[in-house]
C-alpha cells in the first residue's frame, strides 16, 4: 500500500476527492484554503519563464538550420489554426443542436458583476494583441509570466545565437546544465502537488457550491460532452493519420492530466510537458518551438467552450442568430480566442470582447455563466494540454524525426512504475 502512495496521480486524486468532502461538509473552512492552491500555482509559475525560454533557445540552438526553425514554426501555426478552427466549428455545432440556453428563466438564476470583464473586453482588439507579444522589456515580460512575450524574446535569442556559430557553444552549454536544474526544481515542487490541488479544489467547491451547478447543469453536460468528442474522435482520427495511438498517449501523460484537474489551469502541467514529450520520442527541437506557443494558439477546449458559450447566452436571452450571423460569431472567435493566453480572466475577456464585436449578442449575458465557470475550466484546461501534445507528435511525425524507439522505452517505464506501485 505504502508503494502505491508513490504514485503522483493516486496523491493528486486523492487529494481532489478530500477537497470535494471538505468543500461539502465545511464550506467555510474549505474557502480557507485558497492560499493552497493559489501558492501551488505561483511555485509552477515562478520556474515556467525560465524554462519555457530555455527550451526554447536550447531547442532552436540544436536545430542549427534556421530554415527548417522556420518550416516547424509556420507548420505548428498552420496547424493550430486549423485544428483550433475545428474546435470552434464543432462547439457551434453541439450547441445548436442540444439548445442548451433554450427555455431558462435568465431572471430566476444568480448573476455576477462582470463589468471588469466586458470593460477588458472592449478594449481587446486584434492590432492590440500583436502589439502585446513584443515585450517592451525582457525582464517584464520574465516578471509578469506573460507565455507570448517570452516565446517572442526566445526565440529571437535562440536565432542570433546560432547566427553566432561556434562562438555561442560555451553559452549553449551552460544553458543547458541550466535548465536541467531547473527541471529538477520543477520535480521537487511537484512533492507539494498534492496540496494544491486539495487547496483548489476545496476552495472551489466551498465557494461555488454543487447547488450551483444545477440550473446551468445541461450547459456544463453539453460542454464536458463537446470536448470528449473532440478528443476522442477529432484528436484521436488525427493521432490514426499520423500513425499513433491516442490512448497510449493519454495513459502516457495521465499524472499530468490529474494534476491539471485539480488545479483548473494547464500551466502547472507546462514544465512536467517539455520533459515528457521528448522522453516520448518527440525531438527537443520541435518540443521547445510547438509546447510553449501552443499554450498561445493552440487552445482546444477554451475555442469550444466560446463559441458555445456565446450561442448559449443567445439562446438565454431569446437572440435567434442565422446560420451568416453565426458564421460571423465563428470568424469573429478565430481572431480573439488566439488572445487567450498570458491574461487573468483570458477566458472571460475574450468572450467578451468577441460578444462586443458581433453587437447581437448581449455582454451582459456573460454574468450567466460566470458562476460555473471554474467548473468547466478543468475540462478546457486538459483538453487544452491534449490537444498540444498531440500536435508536438503531429510535427515531430511530419517532420520524419519522431524517434519510435523512445516511445517503446517512455511506454515501458511507466507500465513497470504502475506494476511497482500496485504490488
Amino acid at each position: 500500500m505504502p508503494r502505491l502512495f508513490r504514485n503522483l496521480t493516486v496523491r493528486v486524486l486523492i487529494a481532489i476527492g478530500l477537497g470535494v468532502l471538505l468543500g461539502v461538509l465545511s464550506p467555510e473552512s474549505a474557502k480557507a484554503m485558497k492560499p493552497l492552491g493559489d501558492t501551488f500555482i505561483s511555485l509552477v509559475k515562478m520556474v515556467i519563464g525560465p524554462i519555457i525560454f530555455l527550451t526554447i533557445v536550447l531547442g532552436i540552438a540544436n536545430m542549427a538550420d534556421l530554415k527548417k526553425v522556420g518550416k516547424v514554426g509556420a507548420k505548428a501555426l498552420l496547424y493550430f489554426e486549423v485544428v483550433t478552427t475545428f474546435a470552434l466549428a464543432i462547439g457551434l455545432i453541439v450547441v445548436n443542436v442540444t439548445k442548451p440556453g433554450r427555455g431558462i428563466d435568465i431572471s430566476a438564476l444568480a448573476t455576477a458583476d462582470v463589468s471588469k470583464f466586458a470593460e477588458q473586453g472592449k478594449a481587446l482588439s486584434f492590432v492590440g494583441y500583436l502589439m502585446e507579444i513584443v515585450p517592451s522589456s525582457p525582464v517584464k515580460a520574465f516578471a509578469d509570466g506573460n507565455i507570448l512575450q517570452i516565446v517572442f524574446f526566445a526565440v529571437l535569442f535562440g536565432v542570433a545565437m546560432t547566427a553566432v556559430g561556434t562562438h555561442a557553444a560555451p553559452l549553449i552549454q551552460v544553458l543547458d546544465r541550466l535548465n536541467a536544474v531547473f527541471f529538477r526544481v520543477v520535480h521537487l515542487i511537484m512533492i507539494v502537488a498534492p496540496v494544491g490541488a486539495f487547496g483548489a479544489m476545496a476552495f472551489t467547491i466551498g465557494n461555488f457550491g454543487l447547488h450551483s451547478l444545477l440550473p446551468l447543469g445541461r450547459l456544463m453536460l453539453d460542454v464536458y460532452l463537446t470536448m470528449f468528442l473532440f478528443v476522442f474522435v477529432v484528436l484521436n482520427i488525427i493521432a490514426r493519420v499520423f500513425r499513433f495511438s491516442l490512448w497510449e498517449f493519454l495513459k502516457y501523460i495521465r499524472e499530468e492530466i490529474v494534476l491539471v484537474l485539480g488545479t483548473s489551469s494547464s500551466e502547472p502541467a507546462l514544465p512536467r510537458m517539455l520533459d515528457k514529450m521528448e522522453r516520448y520520442g518527440c525531438p527537443k527541437t520541435v518540443v521547445g518551438l510547438v509546447i510553449p506557443a501552443g499554450y498561445s494558439f493552440n487552445l482546444d477546449g477554451t475555442s469550444i467552450y466560446l463559441s458555445m458559450a456565446s450561442i448559449f447566452i443567445a439562446q438565454a436571452f431569446g437572440v435567434d442568430l442565422s446560420i451568416r450571423q453565426q458564421l460571423s460569431l465563428l470568424a469573429v472567435l478565430m481572431v480573439t480566442s488566439k488572445g487567450a493566453a498570458g491574461v487573468t480572466g483570458s477566458g472571460f475577456i475574450v468572450l467578451a470582447s468577441t460578444l462586443a464585436a458581433t453587437h447581437t449578442v448581449p455582454v451582459e449575458g456573460l454574468a450567466l455563466v460566470l458562476g460555473v465557470d471554474r467548473f468547466m475550466s478543468e475540462a478546457r484546461a486538459i483538453v487544452n494540454l491534449i490537444g498540444n501534445g498531440v500536435a508536438t507528435i503531429v510535427i515531430a511525425k511530419s517532420e520524419g524525426s519522431f524517434d519510435e524507439s523512445k516511445r517503446v522505452l517512455a511506454v515501458e517505464e511507466i507500465r513497470r512504475l504502475r506494476l511497482v506501485g500496485a504490488d
